[in-house]
């Protein structure tokens, strides 16, 4: 199965950066994982709508339309890590081609994107940097790897 992830920018610290590689590459293991950076809109200081428009266009662009599409948004739905296991295993059984994952930059996601996805999942009901956002993202497709195959990383319920 093929996971994208949509994100806007690319992280700034080297360790955070590290991170993300790692766990995104551990998901590798499990699912066909492909990034997209998408530059963050500059020169719109003080006009936040502008700025999301911009990078939602941008976003649209890129978003292949034959993988189903989340935005993740603190007032989407939140999932357990067996939830997005079981959807991921769904989407595998019926025979959906992949996962779009789209992580906004510092003033969220357009509402146009948020309207083209199928989903609106939440990680977190509090605001999150986009870079922490994509690294926890990265961590919870290894641990739904991990958890379709049985393996012994994920100890929760």
């Amino acid at each position: 199965m093929r996971i994208l992830i949509v994100s806007i920018g690319t992280p700034r610290d080297r360790a955070v950066a590290a991170a993300i590689r790692d766990y995104e590459q551990r998901a590798g293991r499990y699912f066909r994982m492909e990034t997209i950076e998408i530059p963050a809109a500059v020169g719109h200081g003080g006009q936040p709508d502008r700025a999301r428009q911009k990078e939602g266009e941008s976003i649209l662009r890129r978003l292949p339309d034959d993988l189903e599409a989340w935005a993740l948004t603190r007032a989407g739905t939140s999932l357990t890590s067996g939830d997005l296991a079981d959807r991921l295993a769904d989407m595998g059984t019926y025979g959906q081609p992949g996962l779009a994952i789209v992580i906004g930059g510092a003033f969220g996601l357009d509402d146009s994107v948020i309207g083209r996805c199928q989903q609106a999942v939440s990680l977190s009901r509090m605001t999150l940097p986009h870079d922490l956002a994509r690294l926890l993202m990265a961590e919870q497709l290894y641990r739904a790897g991990t958890i379709l195959r049985g393996e012994p990383y994920h100890k929760g319920g």
